[in-house]
């Protein structure tokens, strides 16, 4: 199964759920997609748009493989469950966010090889393929990551 996740933030994530939706219809594999205040409603795919944090984490549990915005909160969930990462950063030429912030994170992830991040959402469907040829790591021996985290997460 595969859960995409948009997080809280206030501004939609048209892109990456418009694209999911899209993928989900051509593939034969349960996708969930949480929508947040995305104004798209997929077609394709089951969705809500938030849950309480006890579904959530059942979901993260049973997903094979997590698509994500690139929130520290989000990926931290993801890292927590131990699963396939695939991070597409909020944008802020596409009105996703307020900053790029969150194409540092998908970055220095992408960079440490415990993800890996879309910065063309016509690449997602290729991205995904790629999870099942990544090796399982856990972030536990990562300090420069965990640094990162820690201070984008202000600890």
């Amino acid at each position: 199964m595969i859960f995409v996740t948009v997080g809280t933030h206030y501004l939609g994530f048209e892109r990456l759920v418009k694209k999911m939706d899209e993928i989900a219809g051509e593939i034969d594999e349960e996708v969930i997609i949480q929508v947040g205040h995305t104004d798209y409603e997929p077609e394709n795919a089951e969705w809500f748009r938030f849950i309480d944090p006890e579904k959530i984490n059942e979901i993260y549990n049973n997903a094979d493989i997590i698509v994500a915005h690139a929130g520290a909160g989000t990926l931290l969930d993801a890292i927590y469950f131990e699963k396939d990462i695939v991070v597409v950063p909020r944008i802020k030429k596409y009105n996703e966010h307020i900053d790029d912030q969150q194409l540092e994170l998908a970055k220095t992830l992408e960079k440490s090889g415990k993800a890996l991040a879309v910065y063309d959402i016509k690449d997602l469907d290729h991205i995904i393929k790629k999870t099942a040829k990544m090796e399982k790591t856990i972030f536990n021996n990562d300090k420069d990551l965990t640094n990162y985290l820690k201070e984008f997460l202000g600890d």
